[in-house]
């Protein structure tokens, strides 16, 4: 279980989550995969976590997940798939489910960066399931906006690009973050899952 801790400035500290290696993102906020391996990435985060996932995607969309091949990352019995409607519904979704603190991990699949002012309203809706999670004893929410290309969600606390390399490799880029700076990552599937193999080269 993890708790909110103030530092001794007295600034909430957010409890962290392993994403990949020793890389890690806050919970109780949003964060935004972009790329074309985003819901790989997305996958990964998922064996880090514990729980069930909503993963929220457009139902008038023909993609979808494909369960034999992510087995190999996390189990699918653990999620719950959400097909909205409409577009305004994928964040409407998001929300509600943030805000509820029942689900630790909660993804949606979005078709293009969203504006500033609902992405702030999943951080609002973020904070309050917090509050609910720690009294049922579970983590706070985390939300992920999975987009296509570069991204651009603006507002989210940080964002991240992750392509397919050579080699049966990632290359993980770290875009944007309020805590850290852009960097790169090089990726390989190891015994344990995706793991770092070393700093990208720029």
């Amino acid at each position: 279980m993890t708790t909110q801790l103030l530092d001794r400035h007295g600034a909430r500290v957010r409890p962290m989550q392993r994403l990949v290696g020793d890389l890690a993102i806050s919970r109780a906020r949003v964060h935004e995969f972009c790329g074309p391996a985003r819901r790989v990435l997305a996958m990964s985060l998922m064996a880090h976590c514990q729980g069930p996932v909503i993963w929220i995607h457009p139902g008038w969309r023909p993609e979808r997940l494909y369960p034999d091949g992510m087995h190999e990352f996390v189990e699918p019995g653990r999620m719950i798939f959400a097909r909205t409607r409409r577009p305004e519904d994928l964040l409407w979704s998001m929300e509600e489910t943030l805000r509820s603190g029942t689900v630790p991990l909660v993804v949606v699949d979005l078709i293009e960066p969203p504006p500033l002012t609902p992405v702030r309203r999943q951080h609002l809706a973020a904070e309050t399931g917090s509050e609910a999670a720690a009294e049922m004893g579970i983590d706070p929410p985390l939300g992920i906006l999975l987009t296509p290309g570069r991204g651009g969600a603006p507002g989210i606390e940080t964002r991240w690009h992750m392509a397919y390399a050579p080699r049966d490799r990632w290359r993980l880029d770290r875009l944007r973050s309020r805590m850290e700076p852009p960097a790169g990552w090089i990726l390989h599937r190891g015994r344990d899952g995706i793991e770092i193999e070393g700093r990208a080269a720029d």
